[in-house]
């Protein structure tokens, strides 16, 4: 794109370039400060800025790679992240042609011939040109899938806002913009490197004969300046539209969190702390309000909520979403004084308590969402609000807390000990041999709960049968933690897991054995922040491992068929996929199946988040949606490697009355029975 001699036939090209260029870019910088910037640092400093080469190179594979966007990807079912990635790549492309053929070329007619060189230039120019007709496919493509062939996370009343036929538009126009100037260059007697541009010769030869020459040198300078006006009112558009997510993204990518993903962040200072949980615009982090900014308003998070599937009101999307529009709206106030919080509250009027119990803290929002946001720790945050400063809860979450701070545990009504599940097969406690290797931790769930008792006892009969040196802590158990934490109530969890590491650094603790995916996360992930470092294992690690090693062979063939459900707290928070499959695939007589949804895409049981204890609040159960997909499979067995949701299954085959037909069955169960006597 060769710039015209002047505008107007009297101010260079350069001045008008530049003069209407500042204007434009001092106009979305006043709007994308005042906005965006000033509203975000409204938030409590996020502690994102630490390790900054970690963090940018880090960030270069999300940004340039689009690694998050072609996560999805899907030739049968979703190519939507690879069209995006074209896209993103296309823009680039173009806004390197804007530097030199704009900015630079307006101000030193050959810059870009100096810089590329002549052929140079030509090549540029047919990539450009080549890609701008594909940007019309793509578009076309665009338009169809939105509107007329629209796919279920495009249909959310989010989603379906004008915002994305404005940028088409614009990019539309754009690329239009780009061919009809060098048509016009080209009919007007312009030569050189951009004469040579295949569509542009293409369509000069359309126009040939009925433009003069004199008429199209005007229309190639009313198109060139058309091109630039679209390419500052871009710039100005951005800040006040979804597509913020082109700026505030990068620096999600860069401020994203550095621990495993079932972290939820650094434990609340609670003797400092002014308010306990978030409510209020200066309650969140800069981080989880920037979320909203960096929304892409794509609807995947939504779409693949287990929730929000199963007729709930929750919506991950509008939550960040509904976020960013309370932060709008009394944010400027805020900034100059004026907090309009209490008559504008955030929680009940953006957004309904109902919708912040429905989370199950699966993941599977932040596991698939393109732009790096962190739902769950905005979530959660919000929870603690409810529990530790207005103590408002459902009443299944309250009593689960209750029992909690009474007993050490979740389990009201039980009437087992922490031992009763290991009488008679001879297991010391710490307490009586605390030289041992391993501590097996138990958990509150396999020693209370009666089903899940059986996986305490096929954890030992292993181990036992590895000649493993373990011992178990025995009535000095307590909970973790983690059901108080994920509920909100963080000082709960705090004071269970500072007993738990009294408890550690009392035997000289180092190594750590847990059946239950949420005592390994948490021990593993969370008590670090706390003081509590250990090498935790889940029990799939550490039997994988000794089967490896020859410790222990399976022998007797079970002849069965499993399909197995991947644990949030085990495959997608601390991405453990291999080694439950490796104790399956190593049991003779036993085919291993995956149901549909598996591995990263996994589908929640329905127990995170406190939800084992929390009753749902409409819609189907989680758990009959995640049993009908095991039954899909027909396998007559579903393996899983976690007590909750080993009685999440049990009550959904229960709920078909499929019970002498199917079954639910702990890996380390299958194991057991496939070591015989």
């Amino acid at each position: 794109m060769v710039p015209p001699e002047s505008l107007f036939g009297v101010i260079p090209t350069w001045i008008g370039v530049y003069v209407i260029s500042v204007l434009a870019f001092a106009a979305a910088g006043l709007i994308l400060y005042r906005r965006v910037f000033r509203l975000v640092l409204l938030g409590k400093d996020a502690n994102r800025y630490d390790q900054p080469l970690r963090r940018l190179i880090g960030a270069l594979p999300y940004i340039f790679g689009q690694r998050k966007v072609l996560q999805s990807v899907s030739i049968r079912r979703d190519r939507a992240g690879l069209i995006h990635f074209f896209i993103f790549w296309g823009f680039l492309s173009f806004t390197l042609s804007y530097v030199l053929f704009i900015f630079g070329d307006s101000a030193w007619r050959v810059l870009s011939q100096k810089v590329l060189s002549e052929t140079g230039v030509k090549v540029f120019t047919f990539y450009l040109d080549v890609l701008a007709v594909v940007f019309f496919v793509v578009l076309a493509w665009a338009v169809l899938r939105r509107w007329a062939f629209t796919p279920h996370r495009l249909s959310f009343d989010l989603t379906q806002k004008k915002e994305s036929a404005v940028i088409l538009l614009l990019i539309a126009s754009l690329m239009l913009f780009t061919l009809l100037t060098e048509a016009f260059f080209i009919i007007s007697g312009g030569t050189g490197a951009h004469a040579s541009a295949p569509v542009g010769v293409a369509l000069s030869k359309l126009f040939d004969g009925v433009v003069s020459a004199g008429v199209a040198n005007g229309l190639q300078g009313f198109f060139w300046w058309a091109h630039l006006g679209i390419i500052l009112g871009f710039a100005i558009y951005i800040p006040l539209s979804k597509h913020m997510h082109l700026v505030a993204a990068p620096i999600n990518f860069f401020t994203r969190s550095l621990e495993p993903r079932g972290t939820l962040g650094t434990p609340m200072d609670l003797e400092t702390a002014e308010v306990f949980g978030a409510h209020r615009i200066q309650d969140f982090t800069q981080r989880e309000i920037l979320d909203g900014y960096a929304c892409a308003v794509c609807g995947r998070c939504t779409d693949v909520c287990p929730a929000n599937i199963s007729g709930k009101l929750l919506s991950p999307m509008h939550i960040v979403e509904n976020l960013k529009e309370h932060v709008l709206e009394v944010g400027p106030g805020l900034a100059g004084g004026n907090d309009e919080q209490e008559t504008k509250p955030l929680i009940g009027r953006w957004i309904p308590e109902e919708m912040l119990w429905d989370c199950l803290t699966c993941g599977a929002c932040v596991q698939v969402c393109p732009v790096g946001v962190e739902h769950i720790d905005t979530i959660v945050d919000m929870r603690r609000y409810l529990v530790m400063e207005k103590a408002e809860m459902p009443e299944t979450a309250r009593n689960a807390l209750q029992s909690m701070e009474q007993r050490g545990h979740p389990w009201r009504g039980t009437t087992y000990s922490r031992t009763d599940w290991a009488e008679g097969m001879n297991i010391k406690t710490l307490a009586e041999h605390p030289e041992a290797e391993v501590l097996f931790w138990v958990g509150c769930t396999a020693a209370l709960e009666q089903r899940s008792q059986g996986v305490a006892r096929s954890m030992a009969s292993v181990l036992k049968r590895a000649e493993v040196d373990f011992a178990i802590l025995g009535d000095e158990e307590t909970c973790t933690g983690d059901p108080a934490r994920r509920m909100g109530n963080e000082y709960l969890y705090q004071t269970m897991a500072q007993q738990n590491i009294e408890t550690f650094k009392k035997y000289d603790v180092k190594k750590i054995v847990t059946t239950c995916p949420h005592c390994f996360n948490t021990i593993k992930n969370e008590y670090p922040h706390l003081g509590g470092n250990y090498e935790v294992m889940h029990y799939s690690q550490f039997v994988a491992d000794l089967i490896s090693e020859g410790k222990i062979r399976p022998i007797v063939e079970l002849n069965t068929t499993v399909a197995y459900h991947d644990s949030c707290y085990l495959g997608r928070h601390n991405g453990i996929y291999e080694a439950p499959r490796q104790i399956a695939n190593a049991i003779p007589g036993l085919e291993l199946v995956e149901m549909e949804q598996n591995r990263e895409q996994g589908f929640c049981c329905g127990a995170g988040g406190g939800h084992m204890w929390i009753e749902e609040s409409k819609g189907k159960r989680v758990n009959h949606i995640r049993t009908e997909q095991y039954l899909d499979t027909d396998a007559p067995t579903v393996g899983v490697s976690c007590p909750f949701c080993l009685q999440m299954f049990e009550e959904g085959i229960g709920s078909k009355e499929l019970q002498g037909e199917k079954q639910a069955k702990d890996l380390i169960e299958l194991l057991d029975e496939s070591l015989g006597d």
